[in-house]
Protein backbone atom coordinates (compact mmCIF):
# COMPACT_ATOMS: atom_id res chain seq x y z
CA UNK A 1 0.00 0.00 0.00
CA UNK A 2 1.41 3.26 -0.90
CA UNK A 3 2.27 6.23 1.69
CA UNK A 4 0.83 9.88 0.79
CA UNK A 5 2.42 12.10 2.80
CA UNK A 6 0.92 14.99 3.50
CA UNK A 7 3.41 18.07 3.12
CA UNK A 8 0.83 21.32 2.61
CA UNK A 9 0.62 23.40 5.83
CA UNK A 10 -3.14 23.03 7.37
CA UNK A 11 -5.22 25.85 6.52
CA UNK A 12 -8.24 26.33 9.61
CA UNK A 13 -11.86 26.13 8.38
CA UNK A 14 -11.99 30.12 8.69
CA UNK A 15 -9.03 30.37 6.18
CA UNK A 16 -9.99 27.72 3.59
CA UNK A 17 -13.56 29.81 3.52
CA UNK A 18 -11.70 33.01 2.97
CA UNK A 19 -9.26 31.21 0.18
CA UNK A 20 -12.63 30.11 -1.60
CA UNK A 21 -14.05 33.82 -1.40
CA UNK A 22 -11.45 35.24 -3.27
CA UNK A 23 -11.57 32.21 -5.84
CA UNK A 24 -15.35 34.06 -6.02
CA UNK A 25 -14.39 37.90 -6.22
CA UNK A 26 -11.91 36.82 -9.07
CA UNK A 27 -10.18 39.87 -10.58
CA UNK A 28 -12.12 42.59 -8.32
CA UNK A 29 -10.20 40.99 -5.15
CA UNK A 30 -11.07 41.40 -1.46
CA UNK A 31 -10.64 44.44 0.42
CA UNK A 32 -8.06 44.57 3.60
CA UNK A 33 -10.21 45.84 6.77
CA UNK A 34 -12.82 42.78 6.82
CA UNK A 35 -13.33 40.05 9.25
CA UNK A 36 -11.63 37.64 7.45
CA UNK A 37 -8.08 39.85 7.32
CA UNK A 38 -6.24 37.93 9.68
CA UNK A 39 -6.93 35.03 7.34
CA UNK A 40 -6.16 36.80 3.84
CA UNK A 41 -2.73 37.82 5.64
CA UNK A 42 -2.45 34.00 6.84
CA UNK A 43 -2.81 33.05 2.79
CA UNK A 44 -0.78 36.44 2.22
CA UNK A 45 1.87 34.70 4.76
CA UNK A 46 2.03 31.47 2.93
CA UNK A 47 1.85 32.47 -0.81
CA UNK A 48 -1.58 31.88 -1.29
CA UNK A 49 -2.81 35.06 -2.20
CA UNK A 50 -0.84 38.25 -2.75
CA UNK A 51 -2.26 41.87 -1.91
CA UNK A 52 -2.24 44.62 -4.60
CA UNK A 53 -0.93 47.97 -4.59
CA UNK A 54 -4.93 49.01 -4.39
CA UNK A 55 -5.42 46.94 -0.84
CA UNK A 56 -6.53 44.50 -2.24
CA UNK A 57 -6.13 40.75 -2.32
CA UNK A 58 -6.19 38.31 -4.84
CA UNK A 59 -5.56 34.38 -5.36
CA UNK A 60 -1.74 33.37 -6.56
CA UNK A 61 -1.40 30.60 -9.00
CA UNK A 62 -0.88 28.44 -5.78
CA UNK A 63 -3.81 29.81 -4.31
CA UNK A 64 -5.76 28.86 -7.40
CA UNK A 65 -4.02 25.31 -7.16
CA UNK A 66 -4.39 24.88 -3.23
CA UNK A 67 -8.59 26.03 -3.80
CA UNK A 68 -8.33 22.97 -6.61
CA UNK A 69 -6.79 20.61 -4.41
CA UNK A 70 -8.34 21.22 -1.16
CA UNK A 71 -11.87 22.91 -1.50
CA UNK A 72 -12.71 21.46 -4.54
CA UNK A 73 -11.63 18.12 -4.09
CA UNK A 74 -14.22 18.13 -1.12
CA UNK A 75 -16.86 19.34 -2.88
CA UNK A 76 -16.85 16.62 -5.31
Amino acid sequence: MDVVEWNEPYLETCCRSALHRLTLVGMVGRPAGLKDGPCLERLRGMGLAAQRPDGRYELTEEGVARHRSEILRRAG
